[in-house]
């Protein structure tokens, strides 16, 4: 159904059930694939230099989601044979959306503790919550939320939010054009080592504490040289795969392939946007040795960016073939979970080493009226076992808002402040002043 309806058309009428919308393939692979020590979630922030007035935001948040109808979902009920797991559209939240925590010393780190530790109930529409953080002895404040990964990603609940900054300031955002891609290619190129077993993150100094931890930072973007070959995206992905082989080699672990999966979205980022998990993802393969001691990073930029331009320009399913197929309604949903499950440990050496997702420039200003416009966007994607470590960034007012995510069974703290630096360093060399 399309997201521009209007949210009347959702509300179920008396002599009728609610309507209801097939799982689409990456929601059901990830409803298969949860685990509840590592929560399903993307965790987004958005810092405002000024304070949002309460019932104001409330109402505006709520509006959005009425102009969003296709959030207003929640996992129907199913009986034990079901072929489908499927999304019940509802007339409006379940439950209070918009929370505001006590103001006090550490509230961000413990909004960003919750965001990661507890995902929103799929049994509840939406499937998302927004904490409105703030601190003594700040002006500002941080618009925080919890997204449950199987229903929503990043980039539509980046949409509703703009959607109430709007309505909040009452002045239409200008707009929004689609992502430019190149035109569709032939066969994408076979990443390197694809038959082999790839690199995984070598594991640190992890404690005991089970779930995710992140680290938020923020760098200034990449400088390129006019008319280069490469993107930022493409000095983002050569700097995420020079961290992990350094990180590799410097925890001893044996020298192998890496894949980096990439998330790839067409969606249009205006108003009709679709709202769900719309990106599709690809791999980006390195050999061993293009990533020892020593590497050419001009040319390593060069042979990046032909990866993932042809990367991008084919056409594919959103999670792959074989995805796709595991998520066909031959078998009831619990068989196919279990075998869903089965093919995930048996293929985790070949699943990619790591993640980077980059969401780009924020197109929309974010603008909410007396509280000012975001200064600041961070977003973080899962890092669930077997990868275990995940990348992702944003742009926003000429600055790289990064953040680092790990699961806490692979690595510790200390690990990721590491990750951090040395991400911050590989990253310095794809510079144009620096090559």
């Amino acid at each position: 159904m399309a997201t521009g309806q209007r949210a009347d058309v959702f509300g179920p009428a008396p002599d009728r059930e609610p309507p209801c919308v097939p799982f689409s393939v990456a929601d059901e692979i990830a409803r298969h694939c949860a685990d509840a020590r590592e929560p399903n979630t993307v965790h987004i922030e958005i810092h405002l230099p000024g304070r949002v007035r309460p019932d104001r935001l409330r109402e505006a948040f709520g509006r959005a989601l009425s102009r969003h109808p296709r959030v207003l979902m929640r996992e129907r009920g199913r009986g034990p044979f079901a072929r489908r797991y499927e999304w019940e559209l509802t007339d409006g939240p379940g439950a209070d959306v918009v929370l505001f925590p006590p103001s006090a010393p550490g509230a961000l780190a413990r909004a960003r503790e919750r965001a990661l530790a507890v995902a929103p109930s799929l049994r509840s529409a939406p499937p998302l919550r927004l904490e409105v953080v703030e601190e003594p002895g700040t002006d500002g404040c941080v618009l925080l939320l919890a997204v449950h990964h199987t229903a929503l990603d990043g980039p539509a609940c980046l949409r509703i939010v703009a959607t109430a900054a709007e309505i909040y300031s009452g002045s239409a955002a200008p707009p929004v054009a689609a992502p430019a891609r190149p035109p569709a290619g032939g066969p994408a190129p076979r990443p390197a080592g694809s038959r082999a077993a790839v690199a995984r993150v070598a594991r640190g100094n992890p404690g005991d504490t089970p779930g995710n931890a992140l680290l938020v930072t923020e760098l200034p973007v990449p400088r390129r040289a006019p008319g280069a070959p490469h993107t930022v995206n493409d000095q983002l992905m050569v700097a995420t795969a020079l961290t992990v082989s350094d990180w590799n080699r410097r925890q001893g672990a044996p020298e192998r392939p890496l894949r980096i999966t990439m998330p790839v979205d067409d969606r249009t980022r205006g108003p009709a946007m679709p709202i769900g998990n719309g990106t599709r993802l690809v791999d980006v393969g390195f050999a061993s040795a293009e990533l020892g001691p020593g590497t050419d990073v001009g040319a390593l930029l060069r042979t990046t960016a032909e990866r993932t331009r042809a990367l991008k320009a084919v056409a594919r399913p959103p999670l792959g073939r074989g995805a796709a197929l595991l998520a066909s309604p031959v078998l009831p949903v619990a068989a196919r979970a279990a075998l869903t499950r089965g093919v995930r440990r048996l293929a985790a050496p070949w699943i990619s080493t790591t993640l980077l997702s980059n969401l780009g420039r924020i197109p929309y200003p974010l603008d909410f009226g007396e509280a000012g416009r975001a200064g600041a966007v961070w977003v973080s994607a899962p890092a669930a076992m077997p990868r275990g470590l995940t990348f992702t960034t944003a742009s926003t007012g000429g600055r790289l808002h990064l953040v680092l995510r790990w699961s806490r069974t692979l690595l510790g703290d200390e690990d990721g402040h590491l990750l951090g630096r040395m991400f911050a360093d590989r990253l310095a060399t794809t510079d144009t002043e620096a090559l």
